[in-house]
């Protein structure tokens, strides 16, 4: 049974892997890809989260407004979707004391896929300042078969828990009842499951734990939008990188999944104390973002993630150095990879009889907070962006600690009696 659940864990990362190889490729640069269009009518970013995430990437091999708004609306629907499912399905596989193991494992895997693509993107674009079509529609096309082989390695995911079977006549191994009697039941089922597990997500979004955690799942979501769009927007537009900007824009991503990579890496693997850890990892995190942060702010011009077809007008601090910019793309990477496995793993602990409920409204509140830093993030500078992310990811740290220290006084009291 170990060895299944550890099998499927890999291959839910490795799935993971190649849709979001695509994906998050197609995040990091598709603002870039937007202004190098000669329509001036196709405008607009955004992050709304496999088959719509292959349909989403297919769109920017003959982009239009329409579809671009289309295959965004059903990509939010898909990573609803597959997130809830991926969450349920990790905790399924995993006990208390493996949780923090498999969390780290499965968060290893998926941002492996921040290297590939993006490795792709330097080579491919160094000294480029304009983007052709044909470039274009060959990186996309790779990145539409990238993702369709990572849906489709799903099928190879097995169940660890035995499945209610039918009832069957022994003597004769015929069903007792009749299929249309059988398939009704099991749609009457479904309808009343997802009854309940709704009213399960309005029970638990009134919670103390799921209140004081909504501050932590709104910063990542800030925190998502920015490392996977903006940030590498702003490296391609800044004027002293010169030829070079664009293709930093891949070696800015590559940077960033190689913090992911070691963050779950030691944090998810390494650590076994799982009370310390967290509340210790996520202080780290914050810290980490914090001098990221400072950083892009004294390194950046303010004007980088508003600019179109321009560079950038404005004079940062500091001149722009290429070191500091990737020094960054490393420590938003580190940084995102505490906060999410550590939220992952008190979800996965607390909630662990009501895991997809408890996911389902993680995904909800990351996602619209992370369309909302998107929205913004064509009109404010810089430096409003990043004074918003350090409030709330302050905020998010602080309450992140209640919640823990709640948690610790509940089991040290069911100890006690």
């Amino acid at each position: 049974m170990a060895d299944l659940r550890i099998y499927n864990v890999v291959i839910l990362g490795l799935g993971f892997l190649f849709i979001f190889t695509a994906f998050t490729t197609c995040g990091n640069i598709e603002q870039t890809i937007v202004k190098s269009l000669d329509n001036d009518t196709f405008t607009g970013s955004g992050y709304h989260s496999g088959i719509l995430y292959s349909g989403y990437v297919a769109v920017f091999i003959t982009p239009s407004t329409w579809s671009f708004y289309f295959t965004s609306v059903l990509i939010g629907i898909g990573a609803a979707m597959l997130w809830t499912a991926q969450g349920h399905f990790l905790v399924e596989n995993s006990d208390a004391s493996t949780i923090n193991r498999n969390t780290g494992m499965f968060w290893a895997l998926l941002q492996c896929s921040m290297l590939f693509g993006n490795l792709y993107i330097y080579f491919d674009w160094n000294g480029r300042i304009e983007i052709s079509d044909r470039s274009r529609k060959t990186i996309f096309i790779g990145l539409l078969v990238t993702s369709v082989l990572g849906t489709l390695s799903f099928l190879a995911l097995r169940k660890t828990l035995p499945t209610e079977e039918e009832m069957l006549n022994e003597e004769e191994g015929q069903p007792l009842l009749s299929s249309r009697t059988m398939y009704k039941q099991r749609a009457n089922s479904a309808v009343q499951d997802a009854k309940s597990e709704f009213k399960t997500i309005l029970q638990l979004i009134k919670t103390k734990t799921i209140l004081l955690l909504s501050c932590c799942m709104a910063y990542i979501g800030l925190e998502l939008s920015f490392y996977s769009g903006v940030y590498g927007t702003c490296i391609g537009a800044t004027t002293e990188f010169g030829a070079a900007a664009k293709g930093l824009i891949g070696i800015s991503g590559i940077v960033v999944g190689i913090g992911e990579i070691v963050g779950g890496g030691v944090f998810g693997l390494v650590c076994k104390n799982n009370r310390f850890r967290r509340t210790s990892v996520v202080f780290l995190g914050m810290v980490v973002h914090f001098v990221a942060f400072y950083l892009i702010y004294l390194n950046i011009p303010d004007d980088a993630p508003v600019v179109l077809k321009t560079s950038t007008l404005n004079k940062p601090y500091l001149t722009p150095s290429i070191s500091i910019a990737l020094l960054c793309s490393f420590l938003l990477g580190l940084g995102d990879s505490c906060f999410n496995t550590q939220l992952y793993s008190i979800l996965g602990r607390v909630y662990a009889e009501q895991s997809a409920p408890a996911f389902a409204i993680f995904k909800f509140i990351q996602s619209i907070f992370a369309a909302v830093a998107f929205f913004y993030s064509g009109y404010l500078l810089l430096t409003w962006q990043l004074l918003i992310m350090v409030i709330l990811g302050f905020t998010g740290t602080l309450c992140f600690f209640v919640v823990e220290r709640i948690q610790n006084f509940s089991v040290d009291l069911q100890q006690d009696y």
